[in-house]
């Protein structure tokens, strides 16, 4: 091929590689609508990372889960995000890279398949598609609590069997009473059947709430700032560095949303302009936001008195604004919603790409004939987020996600560097700054983080990663696109 961008491709076997002009091929005519511009990719990438982060994990690292003999991180929580933060940036770059080289659907997957071969890009495809439902799960979940602080304070007294999922009654209500997190099963539904109108109509929501959700994380910290009490954030770090540390573990899942909002890239007017910008801009954003919302909230109440479920809402009830604590709850419900959308988008983006690559059955990439959105994949996402969702607490969900998505990061930085000593010569609209160093510390941080979650957790990922290999070594090797065009 004399263009270029046709050596990507290569390779044999498993380490097959897809070539540029086969990840643009829409000759299936199953393409997406192309209607994103780039404040609608900074709003949906700034929805995917401001949400359950500042709103519910940030009170429940802070505070951790004493009867389960998980130690509360303290004020350090803001120590936390920073770090996870750091760790995150250094892969934001990567993806700006690469959203710009490759803008097309998929994201990490896309980039591994296109880059490191089809073993890897089926790994990180099959990694994401669990990672990406669980977030919405977790989201889910943390959205349900501050429902249940809402109701509370109007005086509206609902049945415990839909409060939760089992073995999360908090202390006096009698084990066994929580049957189901309903709440969070129907927020679940609810966004898939949002994702099967259009992304037109999908993203124009997403941005009217993404501005809700900021003035509202504004107003938390503008108000919150006057009822800071220092003594709250004494002793800073209770459970030490370490501490901090496996907090930022925990709490990297707030801190990417960036990489779903990537895999709009196809959907996007001029992606290669502004999928760069639309990463970098939303991780920005969002950063400063969590260091100071994480500051107010630790400083107006004592770490141990935090309310898991609810942080922001109790710690102003607790100085006496119920009023503006019932609002933030309204505010969180409403706004955490935009980071189920971006995940949920992500996992029915990243399942179109595997399936119109051949990797899953087509039957998954078919799309509506109107909206051109994959509706079949929005339904079975939705369904299973919403099991997860409704039978798990919310500490062992987001462990579940953080595994695979700091995997993914590991991938996506060492794809950066292979790819550009590989191909100087690729036309890049972003390139990843302090190369080969800056995605080097992605990898670093990354299996870094990993090294602090939990044995359960890697059993947990483990069997998925099995029954990966075994679809791919039994189905998807042979009906690959790419194995099938070189028979």
């Amino acid at each position: 091929m004399s263009d270029v961008r046709s050596g990507l491709g290569g390779g044999s076997g498993i380490f097959r590689r897809k070539p540029i002009e086969q990840i643009e091929d829409t000759s299936s005519g199953e393409g997406l609508q192309k209607t994103l511009g780039l404040w609608q990719l900074t709003a949906i990438g700034v929805g995917g990372i401001i949400g359950a982060g500042i709103f519910s994990l940030a009170g429940s690292v802070a505070h951790g889960d004493p009867a389960n003999g998980v130690a509360g991180v303290g004020p350090a929580v803001l120590i936390s995000f920073l770090i996870a933060g750091i760790a995150s940036a250094a892969a934001a770059f990567s993806y700006a890279e690469f959203a710009g080289l490759i803008p097309k659907a998929g994201s990490a997957y896309t980039y591994g398949y296109a880059v490191l071969g089809e073993i890897v890009g089926w790994f990180i495809g099959w990694d994401l598609l669990l990672e990406y439902t669980a977030i919405v799960a977790v989201v889910a979940i943390g959205i349900s609590g501050y429902f249940n602080f809402l109701v509370d304070q109007i005086g509206i007294d609902l049945p415990a069997w839909m409060l939760g999922a089992p073995g999360t009654e908090p202390d006096g209500v009698p084990p066994g009473s929580y049957k189901i997190n309903l709440i969070a099963v129907i927020l679940c539904l609810l966004i898939a059947f949002l994702l099967t109108r259009g992304i037109r109509s999908a993203a124009r929501f997403e941005t009217i709430v993404v501005a809700i959700k900021v003035a509202v994380v504004l107003v938390v910290i503008v108000v919150g700032f006057f009822y800071i009490e220092t003594g709250n954030l004494t002793p800073f770090a209770p459970d030490g560095l370490g501490g901090a540390m496996s907090g930022a573990a925990l709490v990297f899942f707030a801190v990417f949303g960036y990489d779903a909002m990537s895999t709009a890239a196809e959907e996007s007017k001029d992606a290669q302009r502004h999928m760069p910008k639309a990463i970098v801009y939303s991780l920005l954003i969002s950063m400063i936001l969590y260091v100071l919302a994480c500051l107010v909230l630790t400083g107006m109440q004592d770490y141990t008195q935090i309310d898991p479920a609810s942080g922001f809402s109790t710690a102003f009830a607790s100085v006496g604004l119920g009023g503006l604590g019932t609002v933030i709850a309204a505010g969180a419900i409403i706004g955490i919603l935009t980071v189920m959308f971006t995940f949920m988008l992500g996992v029915t983006r990243v399942w179109f790409a595997m399936s119109r690559d051949g990797l899953l059955p087509q039957w998954f990439a078919k799309t509506h004939p109107v909206r051109r959105v994959p509706v079949r994949v929005a339904w079975i996402a939705g369904v299973i987020s919403a099991v997860l969702a409704g039978l798990l607490p919310i500490i062992e969900v987001a462990e579940l996600t953080n595994i695979g998505i700091l995997l993914a990061f590991v991938v996506v930085c060492i794809a950066v560097i292979v790819l550009r000593y590989r191909r100087p010569d690729l036309p890049r609209t972003f390139r990843t700054p302090g190369m080969p160093v800056v995605p080097a510390i992605g990898v670093i941080f990354s299996i870094w983080l990993i090294t602090f979650l939990q044995p359960e957790t890697w059993l947990r990922f483990g069997a998925w990663f099995v029954v990966g290999m075994l679809i791919y070594f039994l189905y998807s090797r042979h009906k690959s696109v790419l194995n099938r065009s070189s028979e």
